[in-house]
């Protein structure tokens, strides 16, 4: 059994984001990622090449944009991204978001891409 401790947490910032990888130091064949994201207009896009992702809405309400498709999202939600899709979540204007986010690879590392698709979804496309 692991047990990460919230006070644990190490975030970094990440272009668009602040994100901590509690399970990096062990030895797993999964890994998560807990992010916190604030409203900025135009965020750029990343993507997984080596799985899918799964990620759980904490906390705030907006925006996610996978490949050209937009969704409204709030807490309590569950979104499923497609291995190798561009997505990015965008909070809504005045808002922020807290996400943990699961992937079925253990290496996050390998396994991000930064894109150079710049995504700020319209106000008809939030909730």
């Amino acid at each position: 059994m692991t047990v990460v401790a919230a006070e644990s947490l190490r975030f970094v910032d990440l272009p668009g984001r602040r994100a901590a990888d509690p399970l990096s130091e062990l030895d797993t064949s999964s890994s998560a990622r807990v992010v916190r994201l604030e409203h900025t207009p135009g965020r750029r896009a990343h993507r997984h090449p080596l799985s899918e992702e799964v990620y759980y809405v904490v906390a705030g309400s907006g925006t996610v944009w996978i490949d050209g498709i937009s969704s409204a999202v709030a807490p309590g939600d569950v979104v499923r991204i497609p291995r190798g899709a561009p997505h990015a979540t965008v909070p809504a204007p005045g808002t922020s978001m807290h996400l943990v986010c699961f992937f079925p690879h253990p290496k996050l590392e390998v396994n991000t891409e930064e894109t150079g698709i710049i995504v700020n979804p319209t106000e008809e496309d939030g909730p």
